[in-house]
């Protein structure tokens, strides 16, 4: 799934939410970055990591934000004006134009369950990793990301269109074992699960359930079906019956 125009706003009002925010406090507390250090994102997105990885990095370092998405890039240009020290890479995972050993880090947010040919882009992790570098990685297990409070066959038509829209549902439980393939070492693993009960306009719950609404309707969901699947869910809401669960896995792991 590319995140392209509606769906490129609703990622990037999510990235600003209380959720995305957290998520790029545990990615920096992780990697650790010095000044003058080189870093890449893979997926960036709109370049909220980006633009504190620029910020961490400082003049003399490098903050690279790669994406496939030539919209999330122009995003992330416009986040990191006024930063010298970004380079933004439209391409993929597996073929990145940079030098070997150039990165003192690499992360990646909810990026890899999204490539075909996972062992293909950590092999590239390792081309590009100096010796003794961290890659962090958060990838979600799909399998728990869930809403409550709909009628449960409508709520499961809804949530078994999603299961479309990435490679791997359940990258997380394999992620070790590729890493250890490519020599990585180390490799530790921290869930950051939530569970929310409110779909305000901030809420991480509401972003979620317009992203999987209109995926549900590009794979041939009608948006009658998918209206309803949306009004049932604020009635759950309003009723106090509504959940949201999804649980991210945050993957470190340090390259000999």
């Amino acid at each position: 799934m590319e995140f392209k125009n509606e769906i490129g706003l609703i990622q990037r009002r999510m990235a600003a939410s209380i959720a995305g925010t957290s998520r790029r406090l545990e990615i920096l507390n992780a990697l650790n970055i010095q000044s003058g250090q080189h870093v890449l994102d893979i997926g960036c997105g709109g370049g909220h990591l980006l633009e504190d990885i620029a910020k961490a990095v400082g003049p003399e370092g490098k903050a690279y934000g790669l994406d496939t998405s030539e919209d999330q890039l122009k995003q992330a240009r416009k986040r990191c004006s006024s930063y010298k020290n970004v380079l933004t890479i439209k391409g993929y995972a597996n073929q990145i134009g940079l030098q070997n050993n150039s990165c003192d880090s690499i992360c990646s947010v909810q990026t890899f369950e999204y490539i075909n040919d996972v062992d293909d882009s950590i092999k590239e992790l390792t081309r590009l990793l100096k010796p003794s570098s961290i890659f962090v990685n958060i990838s979600i297990l799909w399998d728990y990301y869930k809403f409550f409070g709909a009628d449960e066959v409508l709520n499961k038509t809804i949530h078994d269109t999603f299961k479309a829209h990435c490679f791997h549902q359940m990258l997380p439980t394999s992620l070790e074992g590729k890493l250890k393939k490519f020599g990585f070492k180390n490799i530790k693993h921290k869930p950051l699960p939530m569970f929310i009960t409110n779909r305000d306009d901030n809420s991480p719950a509401k972003f979620a359930e317009e992203v999987i609404g209109q995926f549900a309707i590009q794979q041939g969901i009608s948006e009658t079906k998918v209206n309803e699947w949306k009004r049932q869910l604020k009635l759950a809401e309003d009723e106090g019956r509504f959940a949201y669960t999804n649980l991210p896995i945050l993957t470190y792991a340090f390259i000999n």
